[in-house]
């Protein structure tokens, strides 16, 4: 560890090169237009109103905070969640500026709450680095709260203002405060905006996580002060995204104890990567751009694949270690198993793509090619041991990989003779256009005849599942070819799967998961959906993968029948109804007959149905490796740390 703080102690002078030494005041806040349309259109800036919305709020705050820590100021920030969801953010910055702004005439605190575009990252000399998309913020919280509060202290006043729904009614108080520094935002979120105004510890630990990861060094903690026994998290990792490697890893084995850690820099730019090899099968790629989750990626990615690829190839090559006869190591070889961070940090980045996640800076590539080339090269040569692990690994990738394209092609051959026949026991559907179609994969032969009795043929296919399915998180891809239980689904869906699926030859728009009500049927929905995110993630990621949610409850009194879906419908239920309610709990799907299980989880017009989503990548690659991978200890930690969150075991 003594080294991790070592080496990021080099990291963080890196950083603070680039500490701002110009003046931080009035005259570095730009204006660019006023705060107008947000409570109209909430949407275009913070994504939309749902949970993910109302996070974003928090995020927006915390962000500011950050740019603080990265132009060198702030070392600790607190969040709160306050009882009644209000959210407090303190930073020992420098604190917001509070003079007036000399060209709009008011104290500037509130220039920056109240109008849009107001900030020290528009060309400004206030911040060199900036994890901020757009600059906006401050404002739109401001703007999409019940009530916001800002008290700044600057080492010789504290001030305070005070908004309601983003217009000021309390003005700047000032008084003599000279012991400390800093800003502190409270608000509440607006309940007419926001579809839902409760906060999940959870999602906030995350992404404040991450955060502490990106900026070693830096304090973060989390209260949860809802409840009668206070939650707090200090999150607070000198390692750096060393740690972060290690954090991603504590549920698997790795191959070697040490992260591999590089860093570089080049014109104000820098760029730093950790990584390590794990038995896993699956790779775990993350990337940051100042300090924004590049989901889709970018130019620093590409950079990276390509280093690792070409160095373990010339390295293996040049120690005999690959043979002559030897095909060159793909990036899938060299990348099987692999946990990365990548993490760069520029003055002006370029983001593209529809949600702003993808890096377009061209010269971000030749940094973390360049520097990877180096120092990976480097390290191997200074541990030749890791080096000859980690080619064993993609040697071992390569072979399966081989003995998965000749499975492959078997596979293909035996379609072809067979007439590329459907599986026996799918019940197809009469449409053929994917946009109208959908396939329910039902849990047992005795449900699946239910469902294939009940339903629309029209457009509902049926395939029903029987017996226990192949965990792949614990299976090599050309262990996954020609399984009995994966290879009927694979081929009703008929987009193949892992580097050959494409979404374009999906013969089904909806892909619906109905399995009980139950822990068994909970087991069967996660190890379908870890294949799913290993196998054929486009699915997930373009939204064409569903759970069906079957009633717990029928509730009978005359010709008056009502069907439940969780405990709190059926306490309400019960109510209305009053006395001499006749209540079936349902145990499974076989206790429906046909046209009750059309009626209560197929038929479009009543069904409950939940779309699933990637909203984090790496948060799913996490718990899929934790539920689903081999070691006991970890899982049984979670188990027991959200065993407190758990309402309805039989969900």
């Amino acid at each position: 560890m003594s080294e991790n703080i070592q080496n990021n102690q080099e990291i963080s002078d890196e950083i603070l090169d680039l500490k701002v030494t110009e003046l931080y005041d009035e005259n570095q806040i730009q204006v660019l237009e006023g705060l107008e349309a947000v409570r109209k259109r909430p949407g275009m800036y913070i994504g939309s109103t749902s949970s993910q919305g109302l996070h974003h709020l928090v995020y927006e705050i915390v962000d500011n905070s950050i740019d603080e820590a990265l132009a060198g100021y702030c070392t600790e920030i607190t969040v709160t969640i306050e009882k009644d969801n209000i959210i407090s953010v303190k930073d020992n910055g420098r604190g917001i500026p509070c003079g007036i702004h000399p060209k709009m005439g008011i104290p500037t605190l509130e220039v920056v709450l109240t109008v849009l575009h107001a900030g020290g990252k528009f060309g400004g000399e206030g911040y060199k680095v900036s994890g901020g998309l757009h600059g906006v913020g401050s404002s739109v919280v401001n703007a999409l709260s019940v009530w916001l509060e800002a008290e700044v202290c600057d080492g010789h006043e504290k001030h305070t203002m005070k908004f309601e729904r983003g217009k000021t009614v309390k003005q700047m108080e000032s008084v003599p405060f000279e012991s400390e520094t800093g800003t502190t935002i409270r608000f509440k979120a607006d309940p007419e905006i926001f579809e839902t105004t409760v906060y999940e510890y959870s999602v906030l630990e995350k992404r404040l996580r991450d955060q502490a990861f990106l900026n070693g060094g830096i304090k973060i903690t989390l209260r949860d002060e809802r409840d009668d026994e206070i939650t707090e998290q200090v999150m607070h990792y000198e390692g750096g995204i060393r740690q972060f490697v290690e954090y991603l890893n504590r549920t698997k084995n790795p191959l070697h104890k040490e992260v591999i850690y590089m860093e570089g820099s080049r014109d104000g730019s820098m760029a730093e990567v950790a990584l390590q090899y794990t038995d896993s099968y699956s790779e775990t790629l993350i990337s940051f751009a100042n300090n924004i989750n590049t989901v889709e990626g970018g130019t620093h990615e590409t950079g990276f694949k390509s280093a690792l690829t070409r160095v373990l190839n010339d390295y293996g090559r040049k120690n005999n270690l690959i043979k002559e006869n030897e095909k060159a190591f793909s990036g899938e070889d060299v990348r099987e198993g692999l946990t990365a961070i990548i993490s760069v940090k520029l003055q002006e980045a370029q983001f593209e793509g529809q949600t702003k996640g993808k890096l377009g800076n061209s010269e971000m590539r030749t940094l973390v090619e360049t520097m990877m080339n180096d120092r990976l090269t480097t390290f191997f040569e200074e541990n030749p041991s890791v080096a000859r692990i980690i080619i064993d690994k993609a040697q071992t990738a390569a072979r399966a990989r081989e003995a998965a394209r000749k499975a492959r092609e078997m596979t293909r051959r035996k379609s072809a003779l067979d007439g590329a026949s459907l599986p026996g026991k799918l019940a197809d559907c009469q449409e053929r256009d994917p946009r109208l179609t959908e396939i329910y994969i039902v849990e047992g032969d005795s449900a699946g005849g239910s469902a294939k009795e009940g339903r629309d043929r029209k457009y509902q296919a049926i395939l029903p599942l029987w017996g226990k399915m192949l965990n792949v998180e614990k299976a090599r891809l050309d262990k996954v070819y020609g399984n009995e239980k994966l290879t009927p689904m694979i081929t009703a869906f008929g987009a193949g799967f892992g580097d050959d699926f494409d979404l374009n030859k999906l013969r089904y728009g909806k892909i619906i998961l109905m399995a009980d009500a139950d822990v068994d049927g909970s087991h069967i929905r996660t190890l379908l959906l870890t294949f799913f995110f290993r196998f054929m993630r486009p699915l997930i990621e373009h939204g064409h993968v569903f759970i069906a949610q079957p009633p717990l409850f029928k509730n009978e009194k005359g010709k008056d029948v009502r069907y439940t879906y969780t405990e709190e419908e059926q306490r309400q239920c019960l109510a209305e109804m009053g006395e001499n309610v006749r209540v079936q709990r349902y145990k499974g799907l076989g206790e429906m007959d046909p046209e009750q299980l059309w009626e209560t989880t197929m038929n479009p017009e009543h069904r409950v149905i939940k779309q699933v989503n990637v909203e984090d990548a790496a948060q799913a690659d996490e718990i899929f490796a934790l539920l689903m991978g081999e070691k006991v200890e970890p899982r049984r930690e979670f188990i027991e740390k959200n065993a407190k969150y758990v309402t309805n075991l039989d969900i």
